[in-house]
């Protein structure tokens, strides 16, 4: 007799969304979505100016040499094409005012019920041909083993800042797939992050997990112009393809916990990833002021 899908997962225990409508500005149909979904995706959040200057500023990113080689500057694993940019609200005054934006603030605060502090920001970038995938993860599982985020209390704002559409790799999402973990089995090695955000193999789901997970509630891709914002909870099964187009694709995160899920010890790591990954409190970062 085959095990229910159940042995694959257990339960959520946090609720999802932990305010009202009139306590925010997203309405009573969205907190709905979000809460069933895991995200939430509002086309044409930002201005086409405001898009533009984000643009120019990425672009400035990407060249400065200053940045390149450090281990806050992700590559592709077999070139020297830039992944990601980490603690980018560090690196860009830009990136700074949009993540400190009320508009997105303020979405966070309303969701997880609370004050909340910038636990990552980074940028993903996908350049043409050249851009590889990202494998199917719950960014919390990364982040209560090797973080040690203690509940599921954060969530990512993710802005798009070029074109996403179905072949440029844009970000795929398991609708309702935040309501339960799911067990990734094996232990977390010394300094996983390196390879990890290249390529990650170690913390992901098993394929016998999406599968049933992917066969009950399908997978969506929301595509759109840039200056979309799409937000989803730390929870909810994420990953994307690699860019089969000219076209780069690039999309800026802000992921807001609240003040009071504050990390721990890691849960599953023998210590803690690097600032530039999970940043205090406090807002510091020692290795930029060093």
């Amino acid at each position: 007799m085959s095990q229910p899908p159940e042995h694959l997962w257990q339960k959520r225990r946090e609720p999802v969304v932990h305010s009202r409508a009139d306590e925010g500005p997203l309405g009573a149909e969205q907190l709905k979505r979000f809460k069933s979904d895991g995200f939430l995706f509002e086309p044409e959040f930002l201005a086409p100016e405001e898009v533009e200057a984000l643009k120019t500023e990425l672009a400035a990113l990407l060249d400065n040499e200053e940045w390149q080689g450090r281990d806050f500057t992700i590559t592709e694993p077999k070139s020297r094409e830039i992944r990601s940019i980490f603690a980018v609200h560090f690196l860009s005054e830009r990136f700074r005012q949009l993540a400190e934006d009320p508009r997105l603030v303020d979405r966070a605060r309303q969701i997880l019920g609370g004050d909340v502090y910038l636990h990552q920001s980074r940028i993903n970038y996908k350049p043409g041909f050249e851009g590889k995938g990202f494998n199917w993860h719950s960014d919390f599982e990364t982040w209560h083993a090797e973080d040690g985020m203690p509940e599921m209390r954060a969530v990512s704002a993710s802005i798009i800042l070029t074109d996403n559409h179905h072949f440029n790799g844009p970000l795929m999402l398991i609708p309702g797939s935040h309501e339960v973990f799911v067990h990734c089995l094996g232990e977390t090695p010394d300094d996983n992050h390196k390879s990890s955000l290249q390529t990650q193999k170690v913390g992901v789901p098993s394929r016998e997990a999406l599968s049933e997970l992917i066969a009950e509630r399908g997978i969506e891709a929301p595509t759109g112009a840039a200056g979309g914002l799409l937000m989803f909870d730390c929870n909810t099964l994420h990953g994307s393809n690699a860019n089969m187009s000219p076209d780069p694709r690039s999309n800026a995160f802000f992921v807001y916990n609240r003040v009071d899920n504050a990390m721990q010890a890691p849960f599953a790591a023998a210590r803690p990833r690097p600032e530039f990954l999970a940043h205090r409190l406090d807002g510091g970062w020692d290795e930029l002021e060093d």
